[in-house]
C-alpha cells in the first residue's frame, strides 16, 4: 500500500478568508496569489464575481509552499477555545456543505501526522514519546477510516461514507444515557480539533523530533488479533486506566482494559466500588502521570494548555445558585435547587458512568462520562472521576435543607482510555522506548507496517 492522502476539515462558514504568499493553481485554471476571500450565497460558492460548486487550490512544487487560513476555532466548545490564523501545507478545497462553506486541507498522512503529534502537545516531547504518538494517531486514523486501507498500490477513494450521528442516546424511565464518539465526516476524513485529533497545520513549529519521529516510526500502526486497533489517548488518566465501554459503546477491547499507570505499583483498588473510588481520588496514589515536573508538562502541553495547572487531582465549587443554573442550562432540564449528585456506576478508573442528580422538581441519572462532564461544566468538567462534598447553612438541621456549596474534587484529564499523555511523557523521561510505552497503554497489541 502507497502512502494515502487524507482530507482534513478545518473551518465552516458564511463566508472564508484565505491568503497565499506564493502562486497556487485553481481548479479553474488560473494562478492566484495573495489574500482571497469565497462567500456562500444561494448554494453556490462566490469568488472572484463567479459562481462554482467546488474550488481547489493546488500549491506549487515546492516543500515550502503554504497557505493562510483566516479565524480557525481551536479548542471547539472547550476552556482554551479562541480563533487563530492558521498555516498549511498541501492542497485547499473549498465545498458546500449545508447553507455554508467549508474549508479542506488535501495532504499526505505522514506529513499530517508530523503537525498532528506537535499539535497534540508539544514539538520539544521526547523523542520516544513523540514515537509513540505517531503510531497511536496514524492507528487512530486507519482505525476510523477503513477505505484508506485499501490494498491498491494506487490509492483512491472508492468507498461511500455511511451517514451517521456523533451519539446515541436512550431514555428509559429517569435515565439519560448518551456518549459522544467521532462521527463519519461525509465530506472530508477528519476534523481538525479535539473532536478527532488536533490538526493546525504548520502553524505550530514542528522540529526535527517531531519530523525524525513519524519518519521512523512511517507507517507503522497498532495492532490486535489481525485488526488495527482503536487507539484512543486522554490527557491524564489521573493514575487508572478507563476502559473503552464506559465511555462510548459497549464494545469491550482487549488492548483498552483496567490498569495502573505505574510499573512499581501494579496493585488497583477496586475503583467501581465506591467507598474504593473516593478514598482513590481524595488521595495522590504513585503513578507516572502524577508529577508536577513543569519540564514533563511542558513537552506534552501547548501554551494554552498550560492555563490548567492540575491535571492529577483537582477541585471545582458552586454554590447552589450555580450548580442549578448551570445543569438546567447545559441539560435544558429545571430541576429545581439541587438536593444531590448521587454516584450510580463507576468504571474502572473510577470516572462516573452514571450520575443521579436530586433536585426539588426532578430526578434524574444521566451518563456516560462526557455527558456527565458537559452538564456539570460551562465547557467541559476535567474529567467524570470525582467525589462530591456539600456545605449547609449554619442554622437548621442538615436533612431538612438545602445544600448551599457543592465542592468536586476529581482525578485526571480527559476519558482516560488508552495512551494517558503526561504518564507517557514521564515515561519517555524515564527511558522507555517507544515500544515500552505503548504495551503499557495498549496490553497485547503488536506493532506492523502497513505500508513503506
Amino acid at each position: 500500500m502507497t502512502q494515502p492522502q487524507i482530507t482534513v476539515g478545518i473551518l465552516s462558514g458564511k463566508e472564508i478568508e484565505f491568503s497565499f504568499p506564493v502562486k497556487f493553481s485553481s481548479s479553474v485554471g488560473t494562478e492566484i496569489s495573495g489574500t482571497q476571500k469565497v462567500i456562500y450565497q444561494d448554494g453556490k460558492i462566490h469568488w472572484q464575481g463567479k459562481e462554482y460548486d467546488e474550488l481547489s487550490f493546488i500549491p506549487p512544487q515546492n516543500a515550502h509552499a503554504f497557505f493562510e487560513l483566516k479565524d480557525v476555532t481551536i479548542g471547539i466548545n472547550f476552556h482554551w477555545e479562541r480563533k487563530e490564523v492558521q498555516k498549511f501545507k498541501g492542497e485547499l478545497k473549498i465545498i458546500i456543505e449545508g447553507e455554508q462553506l467549508t474549508a479542506i486541507n488535501v495532504i499526505s498522512i505522514e506529513e499530517y501526522l508530523t503537525s498532528v503529534i506537535s499539535s497534540e502537545m508539544s514539538a520539544t516531547a521526547s523523542l520516544e514519546l513523540l514515537k509513540a504518538h505517531a503510531v497511536i494517531s496514524r492507528s487512530w486514523l486507519l482505525e476510523k477510516n477503513k477505505e484508506l486501507r485499501m490494498k491498491n498500490e494506487e490509492f483512491k477513494r472508492t468507498l461511500q461514507k455511511d451517514s451517521a450521528a456523533n451519539s446515541s442516546f436512550f431514555i428509559p424511565n429517569s435515565s439519560f444515557i448518551k456518549w459522544y464518539d467521532h462521527e463519519a465526516h461525509r465530506n472530508f476524513d477528519v476534523c481538525a480539533d479535539d473532536h478527532c485529533q488536533r490538526y493546525q497545520g504548520i502553524t505550530r513549529a514542528s522540529t526535527p523530533q517531531a519530523i525524525e519521529a513519524v519518519s521512523a516510526t512511517r507507517g507503522e500502526v497498532l495492532m490486535y488479533k489481525g485488526a488495527i486497533c482503536d487507539a484512543r489517548f486522554s490527557k491524564c488518566c489521573g493514575g487508572a486506566f478507563e476502559e473503552f465501554q464506559n465511555c462510548w459503546e459497549n464494545v469491550k477491547h482487549p488492548y483498552l482494559i483496567r490498569q495502573r499507570d505505574s510499573k512499581t505499583e501494579k496493585q488497583l483498588p477496586d475503583l467501581n466500588i465506591e467507598a474504593e473510588a473516593d478514598k482513590w481520588i481524595r488521595t495522590s496514589p504513585v503513578a507516572f502521570c502524577n508529577t508536577q515536573d513543569k519540564k514533563i508538562l511542558s513537552q506534552v502541553l501547548n501554551n494554552y494548555d498550560q492555563e490548567t495547572a492540575d491535571f492529577y487531582r483537582w477541585k471545582v465549587s458552586y454554590s447552589q445558585q450555580e450548580l442549578s443554573e448551570l445543569i438546567h442550562q447545559r441539560s435544558g432540564i429545571d430541576f429545581g435547587q439541587i438536593i444531590d449528585l448521587i454516584p450510580v456506576e463507576r468504571g474502572t478508573s473510577g470516572r462516573l458512568v452514571r450520575l443521579k442528580i436530586v433536585g426539588t422538581l426532578r430526578t434524574l441519572i444521566i451518563g456516560k462520562e462526557l455527558e456527565i462532564r458537559r452538564t456539570l461544566s460551562t465547557s467541559h468538567l476535567y474529567s467524570s472521576a470525582f467525589v462530591v462534598d456539600k456545605e449547609y447553612e449554619e442554622k437548621g438541621h442538615k436533612e431538612d435543607k438545602i445544600p448551599s456549596r457543592f465542592i468536586l474534587t476529581g482525578a485526571g484529564w480527559g476519558h482516560g482510555v488508552g495512551l494517558c499523555q503526561i504518564g507517557a511523557a514521564v515515561m519517555g523521561e524515564q527511558g522507555y522506548k517507544y515500544e515500552e510505552i505503548l504495551s503499557h497503554y495498549y496490553p497485547g497489541s503488536t506493532l506492523e507496517k502497513q505500508y513503506q
